[in-house]
């Protein structure tokens, strides 16, 4: 009855011969079922051929379209202790409400006044800094006076030395002027002596000019000794200048160097006021940490940190909080075979769990309770999940999504890719070929025109 072997015997054979033959052939279903076989078979050639969509699937989760919309939890700067709860779970809260009330737990800032002490402290500061800033400027005037002093001192000093030059002139001159009298007198007493030998002067002559050549003689010893006293007047008011020079610049330098030491201290003292002040600042800061306040209008989630007393470490986790606005987004993850295949822009369908949804991935058009999207943003660095990341919002050309929707519950995604037959999409779900490469229009184009 297979009809394998050559001896064909529904061709020798009549099979409308026998009994059961005739009962079976000659009812009208089995031509009903012939007739439906046929049918289906040219609606299932036919559809063959009609068009299907490609299609990338994946499954993600309700979030927001920006970061700063999305919940979030509140940590505390400073480490603590919880004092007052001001809210309860699923309370609106508007941006700079207090959520709670924390105390310190460092010994550093148990003090109460500490703020107001350190303004002591500054103000302490600060006066000695104007201390140093008057210390400064009274030696200022006394090097000016020191200056002015040294160099009226030199100038006096400058004109002694003037005045003993020009007496050592003076003086030279009377010396020579000594000198030529006394050769004179000397000539002349020679002259007389030689003239009274001779019998021509007599004896009381030479004595007379033996005087005035003694007179002659200490006269000018007297000059060289003024001569030599008015030198040595030159030489002691070089060494006065030297001396002045010397004392003076040592005074000077002695004031300069307090004034140069007090400035120093100044500016440590300045420096100590500016680090107090900022201490005050930060201490000032730190009394607002104490109350936790929230960052913007939303819901409190929930308190992580509960009861009153507990303590907790900066930076750790104390409130959850949902922004009041916010605008709905899907995060779904697709396979890094997939990847290439998705762009900025393309249109995705997503069904969200909880809504009734009849589902054709490739008649996107005949689907039911999907909801119209587009790719947004694409992850450059795989998830922990082994995924890509893709961000999609809302499709304004779309219906709108639910308003039910919250964020963080799950959805199924769908992304669209070519419109292919559907005899190709079988064969290549049978050989598990990766959907079609294609580049979105706008690219195409884009591309030509370089």
């Amino acid at each position: 009855m297979l009809n394998i072997s050559n001896n064909q015997l529904h061709k020798t054979v009549d099979l409308k011969d026998f009994k059961s033959g005739k009962i079976i052939f000659t009812k009208e279903y089995y031509k009903a079922f012939n007739k439906f076989l046929l049918v289906f078979a040219c609606i299932g050639l036919i559809a063959l051929f009609l068009p299907w969509t490609q299609n990338i699937s994946g499954k993600g989760l309700v979030t927001t379209l920006t970061p700063n919309q999305r919940p979030q939890t509140i940590q505390s700067q400073i480490p603590g202790r919880i004092e007052e709860w001001f809210v309860t779970e699923g309370d609106f809260v508007k941006k700079g409400d207090t959520i709670l009330r924390i105390s310190e737990v460092k010994s550093d800032y148990f003090d109460q006044r500490l703020i107001e002490r350190t303004s002591d402290q500054i103000n302490a500061k600060s006066s000695s800094v104007n201390a140093y800033q008057g210390k400064v400027a009274a030696l200022k005037r006394q090097v000016n006076a020191l200056k002015q002093e040294q160099r009226l001192k030199i100038e006096q000093t400058k004109n002694k030395l003037l005045q003993s030059k020009l007496k050592v002139k003076s003086d030279s001159i009377d010396f020579e002027a000594a000198k030529t009298n006394t050769l004179i007198a000397e000539k002349q007493y020679n002259r007389t002596q030689t003239l009274q030998s001779e019998g021509l002067k007599a004896v009381k002559d030479v004595e007379d000019k033996r005087l005035k050549l003694q007179a002659t003689q200490a006269k000018l010893i007297s000059q060289e000794n003024k001569l030599l006293a008015s030198r040595n007047n030159i030489l002691n008011a070089q060494l006065e200048l030297s001396r002045i020079n010397a004392t003076y610049t040592d005074k000077i330098s002695k004031s300069q160097s307090d004034m140069y030491t007090a400035q120093s201290s100044g500016f440590d003292a300045e420096a100590q006021v500016s680090k107090l002040e900022n201490s005050r600042s930060n201490y000032s800061v730190r009394n607002s940490l104490l109350y936790i306040t929230a960052p913007q209008n939303g819901f409190i989630n929930k308190a992580i940190k509960g009861g009153i007393g507990g303590t907790f470490k900066a930076g750790d986790d104390l409130v959850g909080i949902m922004p009041e606005k916010y605008d709905l987004a899907v995060e779904t993850f697709v396979r890094p075979i997939d990847l290439p295949l998705l762009h900025i822009g393309d249109k995705m369908r997503v069904q969200f769990d909880g809504w009734p949804a009849i589902v054709f991935s490739g008649w996107p058009n005949a689907s039911y309770g999907t909801y119209g999207a587009k790719v947004i943003a694409i992850e450059n660095f795989i998830s922990p999940n082994g995924k890509y990341r893709v961000l999609i919002a809302p499709d304004t050309t779309d219906y709108n999504w639910p308003e039910g929707i919250r964020v963080g519950s799950g959805a199924k995604t769908i992304a669209l890719l070519e419109d292919v037959p559907i005899y190709f999409e079988m064969w290549r779900q049978l050989n598990s070929f990766p959907p079609n490469y294609y580049q979105p229009e706008g690219t195409k184009s884009d591309t030509k025109k370089k």
